[in-house]
């Protein structure tokens, strides 16, 4: 792929769902790999996914660019302002009441990179894009909850390790949530 990749990014609608999934089952399959064993990958898997509450709010974003004439999406992410730090819908302890700008931090939320298209700047590009948004809905910090092979792209971009949670998967291998944080 040439240096000069030109991405677009739109607002995530009901309909990009079907696309979204299938781009989070492609990222979490193979752009996990050089960080975590396939028996860490399944247990990582039980708290990532979809969370539709982020469409219903606009706050998801679907990056595309052109391939062999036709459009792709090469990721997907955004930002969330409600309490519930990371997941998807199925994920359990969710707490989605709205955050309070004045008090809370908004929240990075639900980041995937397809393999075809990592190193190629999605990942900023949609941190970029939330951090802004969040910024501009009048929130003074940000969070997320890493995967470790998120770990690096995240401290790259300023943020700063809260604390870890480990949670055993029922599979019984660990997946680690990393809580970081950074101000707007």
């Amino acid at each position: 792929m040439s240096k000069d990749t030109r991405f677009s990014h739109r607002i995530a609608t009901e309909a990009d769902a079907p696309a979204i999934v299938a781009l989070m089952k492609a990222s979490i399959a193979e752009n996990m790999k050089g960080f975590l064993t396939a028996e860490e990958i399944a247990a990582a898997q039980e708290t990532m996914g979809l969370d539709t509450t982020l469409l219903e709010d606009g706050t998801y974003f679907v990056i595309e660019t052109e391939q062999g004439g036709a459009t792709v999406m090469a990721g997907c992410g955004g930002w969330g302002k409600r309490k519930t730090l990371y997941g998807g819908n199925h994920t359990k302890g969710r707490d989605d009441s709205y955050s309070n700008p004045a008090k809370d931090a908004a929240r990075i939320r639900a980041m995937y990179t397809h393999p075809d298209w990592t190193r190629r700047g999605v990942g900023s590009l949609l941190i970029e894009l939330g951090e802004n948004a969040a910024r501009e809905a009048g929130f003074k910090t940000i969070e997320l909850g890493s995967t470790v092979p998120g770990e690096p792209l995240y401290r790259a971009r300023g943020y700063e390790e809260v604390s870890r949670e480990t949670q055993v998967a029922a599979n019984g291998h660990v997946n680690t949530i990393i809580l970081m944080r950074k101000a707007l």
